[in-house]
């Protein structure tokens, strides 16, 4: 049987900006694209990162797509992009949005050298889909609006999501959350104290659990779910680049 071949849509690309020796490895949310992080990869890559966000397969083609991946996929994705921006750059900093947050989490508990890790709204629990946990239908869950303060954002995404997606995304939660103490990099947290999605202790959850000696929440006050489409997208690039150079230099000067 021959494998379908879906096309990416418009603007749901992966992409990548060469810049100076610290490299950055955005990744999207569940069922979002590198669409989702755009901007912000854009802000940092204004700021000197080489910033890469690969596309996690599934997304940003067809639901159905989406339907037949693993979570192991994910996984996947995010460790050959790592090891691809690994072979230009001398530091790498992992940062992730929602699903993108725990796959980034995964990813340093692996590998040690990883400089350090950004996560926002960082999705360790999604009571939204709990429920569908033990259910095989429908096959398809309509999504509602991306959870977006900002008016007039549009996010690329798909308006119904494969029930088979979401036990994957269960799967990977319960499969990285006993592994957060294997985490011992710099770690700097964003939280959106109103979330409609994640809930804001889910941050506060894998503060507490990794092991890392430095480490730094930042609450967000004027952005949702999707922190880094939202108001306060340049507050995440700021404070990150902040946090990357204080990673790399001691006694860098943290501007106010």
């Amino acid at each position: 049987m021959t494998e379908t071949i879906y096309s990416v849509l418009p603007g749901a690309e992966s992409f990548f900006y060469k810049g100076n020796e610290i490299g950055i490895l955005l990744c999207h949310g569940f069922v979002g694209t590198p669409q989702s992080v755009g901007e912000l990869g854009k802000l940092l890559a204004d700021k000197g990162f080489t910033v890469l966000a690969p596309r996690l397969k599934g997304h940003g083609t067809d639901a159905r797509e989406l339907e037949a991946c693993c979570y192991l996929d994910w996984i996947k994705d995010i460790e050959q992009a790592y090891l691809k921006l690994k072979k230009i750059c001398r530091k790498v900093f992992i940062a992730g949005q929602s699903m993108g947050g725990i796959l980034a989490l995964h990813l340093a508990g692996k590998y040690k050298e990883i400089s350090g890790v950004i996560t926002i709204n960082a999705a360790l629990s999604v009571p939204g889909y709990e429920s569908f946990e033990d259910l095989t239908e429908p096959r398809f869950i309509a999504e509602g609006k991306p959870d977006i303060k900002a008016e007039g954002i549009e996010e690329i995404t798909y308006s119904a999501v494969p029930i088979t997606a979401v036990h994957n995304l269960l799967n990977l939660i319960k499969f990285i959350k006993p592994k957060l103490s294997e985490v011992s990099c710099p770690l700097l947290v964003f939280k959106s104290e109103e979330d409609h999605v994640v809930p804001p202790d889910s941050s506060d959850t894998l503060f507490e659990n990794v092991s890392s000696s430095m480490k730094k929440i930042i609450s967000l006050t004027n952005s949702y779910h999707v922190a880094s489409m939202d108001y306060d997208k340049e507050i995440i690039a700021d404070r990150t680049s902040d946090y990357i150079h204080l990673c790399c230099h001691p006694f860098y000067k943290i501007s106010v």
